[in-house]
């Protein structure tokens, strides 16, 4: 239907073209869906082993887990346009590329996950394992590994989609087969049915995973978490404490940065070291012309993904809010936002530009749609976690839904809606990037992708360096928020 209603533009492809296309080229599709979801499931496998590893680290020893946190969040963060051209100099030719971005992009979502659900066991059990004089060791096989099972489901689930989408960009750098190699001949050559179909198959595969890591959680007879993203709990002391943490972990990124490229000796023509990123923006004798085209492109960036941000935490919020006062909705909006959402934004981007146009409108359309169903999915579990005790107060006056949905659900979605409002601050900084890279040709997105075809790698590096920045502030400074809106909302209900 939509396909004929926008015939003669370049924008949707009609069922009948997607399903002649991927009938005529099945051969080329499967062979390219195999080697993508080889390279996907490797990286997977080795992107949640990291992330559940780095989430026994910081229960293990709990000193450590601000720097860790920090140093995950700065890794996450590093657009995969300016990463994928960077490894592909690093491993030639072969799956390395692909498999890292595929690590890359998971370890992050299976680490919060799986760091909550090592502390969600009830206090009595450790209490219980500490009277029989047990240590560490039995507390963590015996009690915080079993009530962690539901959050590494959940990760996991999270993570599959997340996979295949890092897959695909790996394969966008000099692949030679792959579902990213055909989506970049697709653009390149206008084909609107070819990009559907990979769209489509993309968007398939990453719903089977998505439904297939959900199922085993259930056949394991898992409960579902009671807190996906836990909210931060800090004290005053705690916050000073921080703010030496986040120097530390500043600290640490650097050292790491400039130690490994000594140690593997890597050529600084394309392996930059933080010193030279300081020479290129401040004292080379082009350096006010460099920073003055990197902090344009940057601006521009920032213009786009933040009202996109805004827009994607408002819609998936809203949503949650309109399905639990109307929930026989819930049955034909959550199947449409899955597919959304699985459908990798490296298909997903230039469509939707192509819909709304090159201007902003597009580009912020796309980081809306890549924020707003984890959004959605967080607030909703947040809504259902209202206590029961508190919903009965509010039938015993005969307030009405939508009052106990301002009065009483509304305060226990907060936790949920900020913990999401900090996970999707690295999708933001992808969506964004992506659309300008392969779509609007405008940002620091276009930008990294023009640098690297050029060898600038001065540039390339930093823009990574400063897109990592933004992204710790943006971190801080929603955590700063969720702090202070908590603790008024906290502060409220008890004066009530």
């Amino acid at each position: 239907m939509l396909a004929r209603a926008t015939a003669g533009s370049f924008v949707i492809a009609a069922p009948s073209q997607i399903a002649m296309q991927m009938a005529q080229n099945a051969g080329l599709l499967s062979r390219a869906l195999g080697t993508t979801l080889w390279s996907a499931l490797q990286g997977f496998v080795w992107g949640n082993l990291a992330g559940m590893l780095l989430a026994l680290v910081a229960v293990l020893a709990p000193r450590s887990e601000r720097l860790l946190a920090t140093l995950a969040l700065l890794v996450f963060c590093l657009p995969l346009v300016a990463t994928g051209p960077i490894l592909r100099v690093l491993y030639g030719p072969g799956t390395g590329p692909q498999v890292t971005l595929a690590a890359l992009a998971v370890y992050y979502t299976t680490f919060l996950p799986v760091l909550v659900g090592l502390r969600a066991a009830p206090r009595g059990w450790f209490d219980l394992v500490h009277s029989y004089g047990r240590g560490r060791l039995t507390t963590l096989l015996q009690v915080r590994l079993p009530a962690a099972l539901p959050y590494v489901v959940a990760g996991l689930q999270i993570a599959a989609p997340a996979a295949f989408l890092g897959a695909m960009v790996g394969e966008f750098t000099g692949a030679e087969r792959g579902l990213g190699v055909l989506t970049v001949r697709a653009l390149r050559a206008l084909d609107l049915p070819a990009t559907w179909s990979i769209a489509v198959l993309a968007a398939g595969v990453s719903m089977l995973a998505f439904a297939g890591v959900g199922a085993l959680g259930r056949r394991l007879d898992l409960a579902p978490p009671e807190v996906l993203l836990a909210p931060p709990t800090e004290t005053r002391r705690s916050r000073f404490a921080g703010l030496g943490q986040a120097l530390l972990a500043f600290g640490v990124t650097v050292a790491i940065w400039k130690g490994s490229m000594e140690l593997f000796q890597l050529p600084r023509f394309f392996a930059k070291r933080p010193e030279d990123v300081w020479a290129y923006l401040v004292t080379a004798p082009s350096s006010a012309a460099q920073r003055a085209r990197l902090f344009d492109a940057m601006a521009e960036t920032l213009a786009l993904a933040a009202p996109g941000y805004a827009a994607g935490l408002v819609l998936g919020a809203g949503l949650a809010m309109a399905l639990t006062l109307l929930p026989r909705l819930a049955g034909a909006v959550i199947p449409v936002s899955v597919a959304l959402r699985s459908i990798p934004i490296v298909a997903t981007a230039p469509l939707i530009v192509w819909a709304l146009g090159r201007g902003a409108t597009g580009t912020i359309a796309v980081v809306a749609t890549m924020i707003f169903f984890p959004t959605l999915i967080a607030c909703q579990h947040g809504l259902a976690r209202t206590p029961r005790a508190v919903l009965d107060l509010f039938d015993v006056y005969a307030t009405g839904p939508v009052r106990t949905l301002t009065g009483a659900r509304l305060p226990a979605m907060l936790p949920a809606f900020f913990a999401s409002a900090r996970m999707a601050i690295p999708a933001a900084i992808l969506a964004v990037t992506t659309a300008e890279w392969l779509a609007t040709g405008r940002g620091v997105g276009a930008l990294m992708a023009t640098v690297a075809s050029t060898s600038d790698y001065g540039m390339l590096w930093s823009a990574i360096a400063l897109i990592g920045l933004a992204a710790v502030l943006a971190h801080a400074l929603v955590a700063t928020l969720e702090r202070i809106v908590l603790s008024r909302t906290s502060a409220e209900q008890m004066a009530r």
